[in-house]
């Protein structure tokens, strides 16, 4: 959706998929950097943006993208109607500029759908319970079609994005990363999670809960991308299962900062105390380590996303003075990597050879997070390269040669 020739393309490929008998509900995001824009015309107005406003203008770029695509498809002989979230019954809880979809009534896709129509949906956008104008943060376009596949009862929901698939690692920085043909739900969600940015981790939760297959897929080709499902109903034979990779793939985050509480009384309280007024300001807290006591006293730190480090320091100041804390100190950078795959559950030692790894690369480990499937780290950000590409070469995901397809610019 990046400019006029990209919206031609997406008409194109929509009509050929009507054309050969398909029911198309296509839901957009906004074109290039428009929602970069809009912000950047918000801050030139006004230091001061309320969250009903802000919804109010971003909501906007999605909208001249459903209008323009419906325009390209009229004049190549498609009949298509666009909506607005709210139009097609997207209903929202009342966190502006976070929103999470309560319900899809859908009622107007379907009749748009017996008409014989192609449905064109503003993406990233609702309507509250309390009648307002809502958007649902990173990766809302994802998550709106995520919604509608299943409020629909679609049998797949296609995602298309700038490249061919979910890979081992991301392309721009392990250049023998290889496409993954298929990943189970959970698979996805640690990945999603863990910092990957093919697929929103809300819309991998929504399709998961719902069942919903997805297949992610480039906006330039035809090739056959990467398929989320529910893999243990495709797993049909013992065989089968054996051949399920071990590691899937080796996920970045550079998008977290570390905060670190020094000195807090060692006592029931004190977490709660802390991480409450985080939770009741929408702050993400992502991975937590607490040290040993000593003296009755001890440091807690945390990892935040660096875009909340500015509000998360100031309420982690403000408790730190009411607990009693020696200090509070920040690392406004740090780099999340994580490795992901089902086959840890059955293979002890994953964490171990990770740790081997990256101390013979010589990157140093800050804070461990594990989960069934995942084990992550967090280290220093100058480090990321360097420990992406030896867990990758460790573990036996480099495919033997360098990607090739056009990638777009890391962002």
């Amino acid at each position: 959706m990046a400019d006029p020739e990209r919206i031609k393309a997406v008409a194109e490929h929509v009509a050929y998929t009507k054309r050969h008998g398909n029911d198309v509900v296509v839901v957009v995001s906004a074109m290039g950097k428009t929602t970069d824009n809009l912000i950047s015309l918000a801050n030139q107005v006004s230091s001061t943006h309320p969250g009903r406003e802000l919804d109010m203008l971003l909501t906007t770029g999605e909208r001249i993208s459903m209008a323009l695509v419906c325009m390209a498809l009229a004049d190549i002989g498609i009949d298509a109607v666009s909506f607005t979230g709210s139009q097609v019954g997207i209903i929202t809880d009342t966190v502006h500029t976070k929103a999470k979809i309560l319900e899809v009534k859908g009622d107007r896709l379907r009749e748009a759908l017996s008409a014989g129509k192609v449905a064109v949906v503003a993406g990233f956008q609702g309507v509250s319970t309390e009648r307002e104008i809502t958007t649902l943060g990173r990766g809302g376009s994802d998550t709106t079609a995520v919604a509608l596949a299943a409020a629909l009862n679609a049998d797949v929901c296609e995602i298309y994005t700038d490249v061919t698939g979910v890979f081992t690692a991301d392309p721009r920085i392990v250049p023998q990363a290889r496409k993954l043909q298929q990943l189970d739900f959970e698979e996805m969600l640690e990945m999603a999670g863990a910092g990957s940015k093919v697929l929103a981790l809300r819309s991998v939760e929504f399709a998961r809960n719902h069942n919903v297959p997805l297949h992610v897929r480039s906006s330039f080709t035809w090739e056959t991308g990467t398929w989320v499902l529910d893999r243990s109903a495709q797993i049909s034979s013992k065989e089968t299962a054996m051949e399920e990779p071990i590691i899937s793939g080796v996920v970045q985050d550079t998008g977290e900062s570390k905060i670190t509480v020094v000195g807090v009384a060692d006592k029931p309280g004190i977490s709660a105390a802390l991480f409450e007024p985080l939770a009741a300001a929408n702050i993400n807290v992502d991975m937590i380590v607490q040290n040993t006591s000593k003296d009755g006293r001890t440091d807690i730190s945390f990892t935040a996303p660096k875009a909340d480090l500015k509000k998360a320091l100031e309420i982690v100041n403000g408790v730190a003075k009411e607990i009693g804390a020696n200090d509070v100190t920040h690392v406004e950078s740090v780099a999340k990597i994580s490795l992901v795959g089902a086959g840890m559950r059955t293979s002890p030692g994953i964490a171990a050879k990770m740790f081997r790894v990256l101390a013979a690369a010589g990157v140093n480990i800050e804070m461990i997070s594990t989960s069934t499937i995942r084990v992550s780290v967090v280290v220093d950000a100058a480090s990321t390269e360097t420990a992406l590409r030896a867990l990758h070469t460790a573990f036996g995901l480099d495919s033997g040669q360098a990607y090739s397809a056009p990638l777009p610019e890391r962002k």
